[in-house]
């Protein structure tokens, strides 16, 4: 029995780190995602669509790093940040917000950690953007 709690609770901790990871590329998956049911419904198959939608992702976060880069205007590069974190945020309220359903009572304490949880994400996103700009430069 023993066993089966540590399980389930490393379990929910790599679902935890999975989902922080797929929230901070928030704007490239929902790209991807748009890219991939355009492509499904003209008729490319689920394999073609499979194929536009991780082109898509991958060319707009390549994309967005490179603007990022290139921009050499602090508040350009603000507002790249803005629109790359700004998803990446909504995705990690909503993720603090799952995960805290239960497990908060409070109303007022719940907003405070799913706000804190989606100012944290949307950093983690504008860091990761910029890191990624850094190497490339």
């Amino acid at each position: 029995m023993t066993a089966m709690i540590v399980v389930t609770v490393m379990l929910i901790g790599m679902m935890c780190v999975l989902a922080y990871t797929l929230a901070i590329y928030a704007l490239p998956f929902m790209l991807a995602l748009a890219a991939t049911r355009f492509a499904y419904g003209t008729g490319a198959g689920w394999i073609g669509a499979g194929i536009v939608g991780i082109f898509a992702g991958v060319a707009s976060f390549g994309v967005l790093t490179l603007l990022f880069s290139m921009l050499r205007s602090p508040i350009l590069r603000i507002v790249l940040a803005l629109i790359f974190a700004a998803p990446a945020a909504v995705a990690g309220y909503a993720l603090v917000h799952g995960v805290t359903g239960e497990a908060v009572p409070s109303p007022v304490w719940r907003q405070v950690f799913c706000l804190a949880g989606g100012a944290f994400v949307g950093a983690a996103a504008a860091m990761r953007l910029a890191a990624s700009a850094g190497s490339q430069s």
